[in-house]
């Protein structure tokens, strides 16, 4: 099986619409479907449409309890700006499903583990990057917030891809779709063979001047939110 993986969409529709093109047999959304962009109602429409298994990431749940997102310093006052704006183009029964969305999926396909979930193994908070260490990580999956029997662990909230070896545990991160901090302005989506338990990390072009025109039409704090798509960091 050909598992879509996807992430920290933020209101991209643009972007999320490329991304499920990949050619896939189902698809897993890791959360962060909101702030940031011009068009969240749209995106948790095209989940529910095509009825994509979704994890509440921190960004769905500042938004739908309306509480802090716990997000880094250096977009804070963005997700914050932008929040206003969600909850205006939200009406209750997406803030509904954004409420009900669980904070971790666990699979087993073809034999193989999987324990998704937003950010850790034990908050929606934490980040697991690149260079965190070892020990940081260890200390995450004693803590998990469910327990955790998987050879496989996929988180998103970086907006950073990861495919990494911890010991007989593969770490997993698509990237982001709508708000890559990478460097990379495309769209972050990745494929997982669930038969040889392979990951392919892709990198696809969407209209980014399409974005940036409906957020310089509709939102607050435009010049900073499409110079950010259009460095990809």
């Amino acid at each position: 099986m050909k598992l879509l993986l996807i992430a920290d969409i933020h209101a991209n529709y643009e972007a999320l619409q490329t991304v499920l093109k990949v050619p896939h047999d189902r698809v897993i959304c890791l959360g962060d479907i909101v702030d940031y962009g011009p068009d969240p109602d749209k995106c948790i429409d095209l989940l529910q449409k095509e009825g994509i298994p979704t994890i509440r990431g921190n960004h769905d749940n500042a938004v739908a309890f309306k509480m802090d997102c716990q997000c880094g310093y250096k977009y804070k006052h963005l997700s914050i700006a932008t929040r206003e704006y969600t909850w205006g183009v939200l009406d209750d029964s997406r803030m509904e499903y954004l409420q009900k969305l669980p904070l971790v999926l666990k699979e087993e396909i073809d034999g193989k583990r999987l324990f998704l979930t937003h950010a850790s193994p034990r908050s929606m908070f934490e980040y697991i990057k690149p260079e965190t260490p070892d020990e940081k990580i260890l200390e995450m999956l004693a803590e998990p917030m469910e327990p955790m029997d998987a050879e496989f662990l996929v988180v998103g909230h970086s907006h950073i891809p990861l495919n990494r070896k911890l010991g007989d545990l593969t770490i997993i991160n698509p990237g982001s779709v709508g708000q890559p901090r990478d460097g990379d302005t495309r769209a972050g989506c990745a494929v997982f063979d669930t038969e040889t338990g392979k990951v392919k990390l892709l990198r696809l072009e969407y209209d980014i001047e399409a974005v940036c025109a409906k957020i310089e039409k509709r939102m607050p704090n435009a010049d900073e939110l499409t110079a950010i798509l259009r460095r990809g960091s």
